[in-house]
């Protein structure tokens, strides 16, 4: 079946758990992925099953980021994801993985309110226009996002729960259920590198966008470095059930890499066990389906 519009994936997906199919594949990119997550969701809930009773998710790479499909350790290439998953279902190789909700809304990899979102939505704003989202020309966006759009000088955001987390307004709060944050062509950029499948949610903020910080706290997040970036106006917390965010004006929101609007307030729970997934990250052992 080929999608024709923004959702068709979540009821195409939403369709094939009512009919109890066994495995749903995708080919496409992270966008793709998150709607046939949320219909996957979608049927569990209302039916009240867990995810040994819905179809397992085999996702194919077709877009530019795939993050969460690199995340599970398959190839960037479709081809040699394909013979990879094929393998897989043949050795019954699945793993059943933890996801994140934002105000109801399922995500598999990384939710973000402020500077993130709104690169986001710049750089979708030129894919509209017929623009190619090469990896230069996405850091193009952010650095003309960064240096002569955002407001640097006023952060919008609080982070209400958990209590103590940071009593100072940050510019940007991203929710991590799996490292990395997204890559920069093939290279990996962490946020919270402890961040997994198999925890709750993690959260990486700023108090303040100076450039000299901003650009320490990015080296290393594309550094090698197995710690999570350090430093006065870096905000981190690791393994949680719940994360509230509020704004004191509307804030640029996206989910999966995908923008979904402007938000004042955002409530992130962490959702354990919640979907099977073919293909198992290189760090864990098979489980036989």
């Amino acid at each position: 079946m080929e999608t024709r519009y923004r959702g068709d994936a979540t009821r195409l997906a939403a369709a094939a758990a009512a009919a109890e199919t066994g495995l749903v594949i995708t080919l496409g990119g992270d966008g793709t992925v998150n709607e046939a997550v949320n219909g996957l969701r979608a049927a569990a809930d209302a039916a009240d099953i867990g995810a040994a009773s819905l179809p397992a998710l085999a996702a194919l790479p077709g877009g530019n980021a795939n993050v969460f499909i690199r995340s599970l350790g398959l190839p960037p290439d479709p081809v040699d994801a394909a013979a990879r998953l094929i393998e897989d279902l043949a050795r019954g190789r699945e793993h059943v993985v933890g996801l994140g909700t934002a105000n109801g809304r399922y995500f598999s990899f990384n939710a973000g309110l402020g500077l993130d979102a709104e690169v986001v939505r710049a750089a979708e704003g030129r894919r509209a226009h017929g623009r190619a989202l090469t990896p230069a020309r996405y850091a193009r966006t952010a650095l003309r996002q960064f240096f002569g759009v955002t407001d640097r000088r006023h952060p919008p955001i609080t982070i209400a729960a958990p209590e103590g987390l940071c009593a100072d307004p940050v510019f940007v709060c991203i929710v991590s259920n799996s490292a990395p944050w997204t890559y920069l062509g093939d290279r990996p950029v962490n946020t919270n590198p402890d961040a997994s499948f198999d925890t709750g949610l993690d959260v990486f903020a700023l108090r303040s966008l100076t450039t000299a910080g901003t650009l320490l706290t990015l080296r290393q997040m594309l550094s090698d470095r197995a710690e999570p970036p350090r430093g006065r106006a870096v905000v981190a917390g690791h393994d949680l059930d719940k994360i509230t965010l509020q704004a004191h004006r509307p804030v640029a929101f996206q989910l999966d890499g995908e923008y979904i609007g402007e938000a004042e307030a955002v409530e992130f729970r962490s959702v354990p066990h919640a979907l099977r997934v073919i293909g198992l990250p290189d760090w864990h052992g098979a489980i036989g389906s």
